[in-house]
């Protein structure tokens, strides 16, 4: 079974599941993610907003305007990389997802990560990165790459403050795009070190 058919059963899964029916009844469509999915890229965000809601893709709105003008920025196109959030229905007036809400959609994106089987994981956010690096702060490691282990193999996870928080507080933005800008770097060394 090819990638996209393993990912599309990960959907049907969750939507047979019932999984998070409250944020299920008030959402126009599930988000389970878009882009390559054979990508050594994947980035996670927290959860859908409204225009993600509403045309059923990751990052369409005001903050994926800006995550494709870093990915261009770093010489990325949005079809060489694999976009997602932890939870794939959006909260209702664009809350926090609940930590239930993170925890009943958890195994989902890690059959997705399995799936697709990145060299590297983007958080952006604190919600996407806090379960891959449990107890570290972001505005302490941004932008740094951390080897984690992940099932029978090692992953690379880069915590990024999520581009919505960058739209809203100036001072992040060019933070982040010095952040994103390294990255290439450190894409380019993890194949060094593998050769």
């Amino acid at each position: 079974m090819d990638k996209q058919a393993q990912l599309d059963k990960v959907k049907a899964m969750i939507l047979e599941g019932n999984v998070c029916p409250d944020l299920a009844a008030q959402a126009t469509n599930l988000v389970m993610g878009d882009g390559n999915v054979n990508a050594d890229i994947v980035f996670i965000g927290e959860a859908p907003g409204k225009n993600e809601d509403e045309q059923g893709l990751p990052f369409v709105g005001a903050a994926g305007k800006f995550l494709n003008e870093m990915l261009a920025a770093a010489g990325m196109d949005r079809s060489d990389v694999y976009i997602t959030n932890i939870v794939k229905y959006r909260p209702p007036n664009n809350r926090d997802p609940l930590p239930e809400e993170k925890k009943a959609f958890w195994p989902f994106l890690l059959k997705q990560l399995q799936i697709i089987e990145p060299k590297v994981v983007i958080t952006l956010g604190r919600h996407s990165m806090e379960y891959f690096l449990p107890g570290l702060y972001i505005s302490q490691i941004h932008g740094q790459a951390k080897r984690i282990q992940f099932g029978d193999h090692k992953l690379v996870v880069v915590p990024l403050y999520h581009p919505a928080a960058a739209l809203y507080n100036g001072s992040l933005r060019q933070t982040l795009i010095d952040d994103f800008l390294s990255v290439p770097e450190i894409i380019k060394k993890l194949e060094t070190a593998s050769e």
